[in-house]
């Protein structure tokens, strides 16, 4: 198929790369010059200009960073028009309400809309085992089935607009709530001296043990978060977006408001580019590797 894949963020660009190596043609667009240099020196095609990419492409994939994003790209006067006839795949984490209306946009452009966010990091999205929550059109969830297959182990069809939206901030409030109850375990653990290996061996063969725990095991032990697949920022972004959605829902959006205050402090400190799970310095104030007397 021929794609436009306008975004090249952390997982704009392996997407991108993800496609192009399951045979499509695909083009890229990014805001910021520096990114489309990242793109062109690894030997993708990129546009010349915004609408230049969205001319080419029959399929509109969007890796933009919120709706604001999303709002300035798609609905800037000169790319409008250009919808007609089009598929828009769109794969960032946005609000349920946002997702609804920008499908109603797309359609009254003339386009058919299909909200695909993605649950997984860059080393998923280059081997095509991304988790997809595809809804909204039908007909342009058969139209890119095979295309979200080369992207994704999983790809479900959910139902109308904003259930797949909805499940992934269900899906990145668990990231926060399982790192943070792990990062205050593991705290407490390194405090009072007990063996992390030790601990580590009783947790696994618990119904309490997440594979995430094992995953980012060495960034606590370390204090090492640079490189990330997901910075903290972005989770911040994404765990405000659910609480005020489970607010909206009528759910108590007390427990999401408290570890919001937590990562909060954690971006102060100067995290926010950093790996999510450098949350456990937030938790952990001060800890320093050198004094722990569980390592």
């Amino acid at each position: 198929m021929k794609v436009a894949l306008l975004g090249l963020g952390l997982m704009g660009l392996p997407i991108a790369q993800r496609l192009v190596h399951c045979g499509h043609d695909v083009v890229a667009w990014n805001r910021s010059q520096e990114r489309l240099k990242i793109a062109r020196d690894e030997g993708l095609s990129v546009a010349s200009s915004l609408t230049a990419a969205v001319t080419a492409g029959e399929v509109l994939i969007l890796t933009l960073s919120d709706a604001a994003a999303i709002e300035e790209v798609l609905f800037d006067p000169s790319v409008t028009p250009l919808i007609e006839g089009k598929t828009v795949l769109q794969m960032g984490t946005i609000s349920p309400d946002e997702s609804r209306n920008l499908g109603i946009r797309v359609e009254a452009a003339g386009g058919d809309y299909l909200e695909t966010p993605v649950l997984g990091s860059i080393p998923e999205a280059r081997a095509g085992e991304l988790i997809i929550m595809a809804a909204g059109s039908e007909t342009a969830y058969h139209q890119t089935l095979l295309l979200l297959r080369g992207l994704g182990k999983e790809v479900e069809h959910l139902g109308p607009v904003g259930k797949g939206a909805a499940v992934k901030l269900a899906m990145n409030q668990l990231i926060v709530s399982l790192t943070a109850g792990f990062s205050q375990s593991l705290g407490l653990i390194r405090a009072q001296g007990v063996e992390v290996e030790q601990f580590m061996q009783l947790l696994r063969q618990s119904a309490l043990y997440a594979p995430t725990f094992d995953k980012k095991l060495k960034k606590f032990m370390e204090h090492d978060y640079s490189n990330p697949n997901f910075p903290l920022r972005h989770l911040i972004k994404d765990l405000a977006l659910f609480q005020q959605v489970a607010e909206s829902s009528g759910i108590n959006g007390a427990i999401a408001n408290a570890t919001l205050k937590v990562l909060l402090s954690g971006q102060d400190a100067g995290y926010g580019d950093e790996d999510y799970s450098s949350l456990y310095e937030a938790i952990n104030p001060g800890f320093d590797a050198e004094t722990d007397i569980g390592c």
